[in-house]
Protein backbone atom coordinates (compact mmCIF):
# COMPACT_ATOMS: atom_id res chain seq x y z
CA UNK A 1 0.00 0.00 0.00
CA UNK A 2 1.09 3.22 -1.11
CA UNK A 3 2.17 6.02 1.97
CA UNK A 4 2.07 9.41 1.84
CA UNK A 5 5.71 10.11 1.55
CA UNK A 6 5.31 7.92 -1.41
CA UNK A 7 2.49 10.45 -2.63
CA UNK A 8 4.80 13.71 -1.46
CA UNK A 9 7.71 12.81 -3.74
CA UNK A 10 4.59 14.26 -6.79
CA UNK A 11 5.17 17.88 -5.12
CA UNK A 12 5.74 20.25 -7.79
CA UNK A 13 6.09 17.51 -10.14
CA UNK A 14 4.76 18.61 -14.05
CA UNK A 15 2.94 15.99 -15.07
CA UNK A 16 2.80 14.61 -18.97
CA UNK A 17 -0.22 15.81 -21.04
CA UNK A 18 -1.63 14.67 -23.90
CA UNK A 19 -4.54 13.16 -25.53
CA UNK A 20 -3.66 9.60 -24.34
CA UNK A 21 -3.08 9.79 -19.68
CA UNK A 22 0.87 9.56 -19.02
CA UNK A 23 2.25 6.53 -17.35
CA UNK A 24 3.43 9.14 -15.02
CA UNK A 25 0.17 10.30 -13.62
CA UNK A 26 -1.16 6.75 -14.19
CA UNK A 27 1.17 5.19 -11.63
CA UNK A 28 0.87 8.51 -9.58
CA UNK A 29 -3.12 7.69 -9.47
CA UNK A 30 -2.52 4.34 -8.37
CA UNK A 31 -0.33 5.13 -5.73
CA UNK A 32 -2.90 7.62 -4.51
CA UNK A 33 -6.10 5.45 -4.75
CA UNK A 34 -4.18 3.01 -2.76
CA UNK A 35 -3.54 5.32 -0.80
CA UNK A 36 -6.99 6.04 0.02
CA UNK A 37 -7.68 2.75 0.32
CA UNK A 38 -5.06 1.95 3.64
CA UNK A 39 -6.87 5.03 4.85
CA UNK A 40 -10.02 3.02 4.67
CA UNK A 41 -8.89 0.32 6.23
CA UNK A 42 -6.96 1.75 9.06
CA UNK A 43 -10.05 3.41 10.03
CA UNK A 44 -12.80 0.67 9.44
CA UNK A 45 -14.00 2.11 6.16
CA UNK A 46 -15.19 1.17 3.05
CA UNK A 47 -13.50 2.41 -0.16
CA UNK A 48 -16.38 2.13 -2.76
CA UNK A 49 -15.06 2.69 -5.87
CA UNK A 50 -12.64 5.32 -7.52
CA UNK A 51 -13.83 7.88 -11.25
CA UNK A 52 -10.96 8.02 -13.00
CA UNK A 53 -10.95 10.89 -15.74
CA UNK A 54 -7.87 11.99 -18.16
CA UNK A 55 -5.70 13.53 -14.93
CA UNK A 56 -7.20 13.79 -12.40
CA UNK A 57 -9.93 11.67 -10.19
CA UNK A 58 -12.57 11.29 -7.37
CA UNK A 59 -13.65 8.58 -5.15
CA UNK A 60 -16.48 7.16 -2.89
CA UNK A 61 -16.36 5.97 0.38
CA UNK A 62 -18.60 4.83 3.11
CA UNK A 63 -18.81 4.11 6.49
CA UNK A 64 -20.20 1.12 8.64
CA UNK A 65 -23.65 3.29 8.75
CA UNK A 66 -24.29 3.40 4.69
CA UNK A 67 -23.14 7.14 5.03
CA UNK A 68 -21.67 8.23 2.24
CA UNK A 69 -18.11 11.01 1.40
CA UNK A 70 -17.25 11.86 -2.24
CA UNK A 71 -13.54 13.02 -2.61
CA UNK A 72 -11.84 14.67 -6.02
CA UNK A 73 -8.51 15.92 -6.87
CA UNK A 74 -8.34 18.85 -9.73
CA UNK A 75 -6.40 18.23 -12.83
CA UNK A 76 -2.77 18.05 -11.73
CA UNK A 77 -1.70 19.50 -14.72
CA UNK A 78 -3.09 23.45 -14.41
CA UNK A 79 -3.85 23.12 -10.73
CA UNK A 80 -0.12 22.18 -9.37
CA UNK A 81 -0.21 20.65 -5.79
CA UNK A 82 -3.90 21.00 -5.30
CA UNK A 83 -3.79 17.43 -5.25
CA UNK A 84 -1.99 17.50 -2.18
CA UNK A 85 -3.49 20.65 -0.67
CA UNK A 86 -6.51 21.20 -1.77
CA UNK A 87 -8.98 18.25 -2.17
CA UNK A 88 -12.84 18.72 -2.36
CA UNK A 89 -14.76 16.53 0.06
CA UNK A 90 -18.07 16.13 1.20
CA UNK A 91 -21.16 14.23 2.04
CA UNK A 92 -23.14 12.09 -0.44
CA UNK A 93 -26.42 10.04 -0.69
CA UNK A 94 -24.76 7.23 -2.33
CA UNK A 95 -21.79 6.56 -4.74
CA UNK A 96 -23.50 8.45 -7.75
CA UNK A 97 -24.31 11.38 -6.27
CA UNK A 98 -21.75 14.24 -7.25
CA UNK A 99 -23.81 17.44 -5.85
CA UNK A 100 -23.57 15.78 -2.29
CA UNK A 101 -23.60 18.06 0.53
CA UNK A 102 -21.47 21.29 1.32
CA UNK A 103 -18.10 21.37 -0.55
CA UNK A 104 -15.12 21.62 2.37
CA UNK A 105 -11.59 21.13 0.92
CA UNK A 106 -8.59 19.77 3.09
CA UNK A 107 -5.28 18.80 2.43
CA UNK A 108 -4.07 15.01 1.91
CA UNK A 109 -2.41 14.82 5.50
CA UNK A 110 -5.59 15.90 6.96
CA UNK A 111 -8.17 13.56 5.37
CA UNK A 112 -8.53 11.16 7.67
CA UNK A 113 -9.47 13.88 10.31
CA UNK A 114 -11.82 15.65 7.64
CA UNK A 115 -13.50 12.61 6.45
CA UNK A 116 -14.11 11.78 9.94
CA UNK A 117 -15.59 15.15 10.75
CA UNK A 118 -18.09 14.68 7.95
CA UNK A 119 -18.90 11.17 9.05
CA UNK A 120 -19.57 12.29 13.03
CA UNK A 121 -21.25 14.95 11.44
CA UNK A 122 -24.08 13.18 9.18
Amino acid sequence: MAKLEDLKKYLNYEFSTGVFTGEDYKSFERKYINYIKSLCKKYNWEFVRALKNHYEFSAFIKNNKNRYIYISISDVRFFKNEWFGHILIRSAKDEKDYTGGQNKYCSLPTLPVAIDCIFKGL
